[in-house]
This record gives C-alpha cells, sequence and structure tokens, in this order.
C-alpha cells in the first residue's frame, strides 16, 4: 500500500513533543501501543472550541460525532467525550496549530494535569504533497479526509493510543482507527466511525472492561481459568450433586483476574476415554460463577468446560475432574450405564 506523504498523519503531541510514528511491522494484529500515563476510569473529558479558533460548523459536527463514536465503541472504562461550552479542554480549527509540516490534526495531553487539545489544519491547507480537503466541508470528493474519522484517531490518543503497529501488507488496517497514515476516500478505513478491534483491545487493558459481561476484543488472546467445585463426592442412590464452576480471564493489566460472566460453560462426564456434554450450567449468584444440579447414577467423573466463542478473544479452559461416587445397598446399585440419566 501507497505510504506517500500524502496520506501521512501526524498523530499528536505527547506533552511537549510532536509524535512521528511507530516503525516495523507485527507478526500478527496486536493491541495498540499505549501512551501513559493513563487517565482515571471513566473520566469524562469535556471540551469547547477554543477562542478565535473556532471550527466551521461541519467541522465542529464532525467532532461532536467523533466524541460519540468513542463514546459508544470503546468497550471499556476508557475516557468520554463530550462538548461544553465551559469544558476545561480545547478543540482549535486554522493555520495555528503545533501539527508539523505533513500534519492533518495533532493533539497534546496531559493525565496528571487534566489537561488535552486537538488542532485540525484548515480546509484547503497546503502541503508539498497538495491540498488538505475535508470531506465534510466539501461534497466528499475522493481523496478528501473525513474529519470524523480523524477526530476519533486523535480522541484515541488522548486516551492513550499510540499509533497501531500493522502487518507489512497493511491487511489489518481496519483493525484500528489510531494509525500512524490515515487514508483518505475511498481506500479502506477513511469513513471509520468506530474504534477497531485493537484499539478497543488496548483500551480494556488499560481501563479494564465496563462489565463482567463484557465481550473481551478478538485483537486479545486471553488464557482463562475455569475452577471446579462439588457440593459433595458421595450421594445416595437418586441423590443429588451441585457442581459450582468459576470463569477468571488471566489477561494482562486491568483484565488480569476478572470474572467472566455471562459465558457459556458446559458441564461434563467421562465415559471410558472421552467426555461427554451434560448440560449447560446456569449463572450462579456471584460474578463468574455457573451451578447446576445433577443426579448421578453411576459413579463418575465430572469437569466443566468453556469452549472460546468466535466473538471474543479468549481462550478454551477446562476444570480438573471431580469423581462423584454412589452410596447403594447391594439390592438396589445400578448395573449398567444407561441407567445414569436424570430424573
Amino acid at each position: 500500500m501507497n505510504r506517500s506523504p500524502a496520506r501521512r498523519l501526524v498523530a499528536g503531541l505527547a506533552a511537549l513533543g510532536i509524535l512521528t510514528g511507530v516503525a516495523g511491522a507485527a507478526l500478527a494484529a496486536t493491541p495498540d501501543p499505549t501512551l501513559p500515563p493513563a487517565w482515571p476510569m471513566d473520566t469524562a473529558l469535556a471540551y469547547r472550541w477554543a477562542t478565535n479558533a473556532v471550527p466551521p460548523t461541519a467541522m465542529r459536527t464532525a467532532v461532536n460525532k467523533a466524541a460519540s463514536d468513542a463514546n459508544a465503541s470503546r468497550r471499556s472504562r476508557a475516557p468520554s467525550y463530550s462538548y461544553s461550552s465551559s469544558g476545561a479542554n480545547g478543540v482549535s480549527y486554522g493555520t495555528s496549530n503545533p501539527c508539523g509540516v505533513n500534519g492533518l490534526a495533532c493533539f497534546q495531553r496531559d493525565p496528571v494535569n487534566r489537561y488535552w487539545h486537538l488542532w485540525f489544519r484548515e480546509n484547503g491547507h497546503r502541503y508539498d504533497w497538495g491540498t488538505l480537503t475535508w470531506c465534510e466541508m466539501s461534497g466528499s470528493p475522493n481523496g478528501c479526509y473525513q474529519a470524523e474519522t480523524i477526530t476519533l484517531d486523535e480522541f484515541g490518543h488522548v486516551a492513550g493510543l499510540d499509533h497501531h503497529v500493522n502487518l507489512a501488507n497493511d491487511s489489518d488496517y481496519a483493525d484500528a482507527v489510531v494509525q500512524t497514515y490515515s487514508h483518505a476516500r475511498p481506500l479502506v478505513g477513511w469513513n471509520a466511525s468506530a474504534f477497531g478491534r485493537c484499539d478497543v483491545a488496548t483500551l480494556q487493558q488499560v481501563y479494564d472492561a465496563p462489565s463482567w459481561t463484557t465481550l473481551y476484543s478478538t485483537c486479545l488472546d486471553i488464557p482463562t481459568t475455569l475452577a471446579f467445585a462439588a457440593s459433595t463426592t458421595q450421594v445416595p442412590l437418586s441423590g443429588s450433586v451441585t457442581f459450582t464452576a468459576t470463569l477468571h480471564a488471566n489477561g494482562t493489566g486491568r483484565l488480569a483476574g476478572n470474572p467472566m460472566a455471562g459465558r457459556i460453560v458446559v458441564l461434563q462426564a467421562r465415559s471410558g476415554t472421552t467426555w461427554v456434554d451434560l448440560l449447560t450450567m446456569p449463572a450462579g449468584s456471584a460474578a463468574g460463577t455457573y451451578v447446576a444440579t445433577y443426579w448421578p447414577r453411576l459413579a463418575q467423573d465430572y469437569r466443566a468446560v468453556f469452549r472460546k466463542p468466535a466473538s471474543e478473544g479468549v481462550r478454551t479452559s477446562s476444570s480438573g475432574a471431580i469423581t462423584v461416587s454412589i452410596t447403594c445397598s447391594p439390592t438396589r446399585c445400578p448395573l449398567v450405564a444407561s441407567e445414569a440419566a436424570q430424573p
């Protein structure tokens, strides 16, 4: 893919210096790098239009749409954005900015002192490679840049995302909005209106998921652990045993040790050398627990299994086995495995 200066976005400033991008390529799609420090979780970041640098109406609309995009797609406890005429942080438009010779937009962030700012070049700005055209201000001709997407990129930086490291052929470009090189219309990703899965992955690692039922980004590969317990390991004939499975994420950052609720956990029994699904375990009262009552008819081994779903970046896990035996009189013990059934 062409990475000429005509498609280069200098994405922002970190404290005092302009960031210039990340070199190299990863072997597989990975979460975005970070720009520490992070904001406190659930920080509300209000912005206002900077005095003497108020964006035109179309640009203001685009910035506000990007704020909604960020809030709706962050799937984490990362900062949220909203416009307020009394907001402590500014959004500027025009010729006065620190965005560098090729920058379309740039940012400053200082979470320690609760400060951030965005700047946007003026429509029609002349570069060595050509003229900047914002899609929202020009009827969206080919070659324009969508201000909504560029703003979403900048909001990602403010939250603490550095440029995504793409594969050598850029086939994963749509996995992230926070890019070193922004695409003009009609190249892939030019009109993104949500954080990509690898943006979300980093936001989840840094800021945690908003609830125990939130699915983890498919850009992640989180190991899981599944504990397993039984109310008893000896039951009388026709008696029952209650099994409890507890599922946790074993990810990095704030995803370490999180309970995983709202998933599918299956109770299995060993039949010879194989394991057979018995039932899906309903959710328990505590987050990440799954509880099922079963009526054994034979002495058997039982375990719980969580299988990786296609919609989540986690790994399959199975618990250790628990043997449950039957206490019975010689005249009432079941003789064949087919008798092991629910009442």
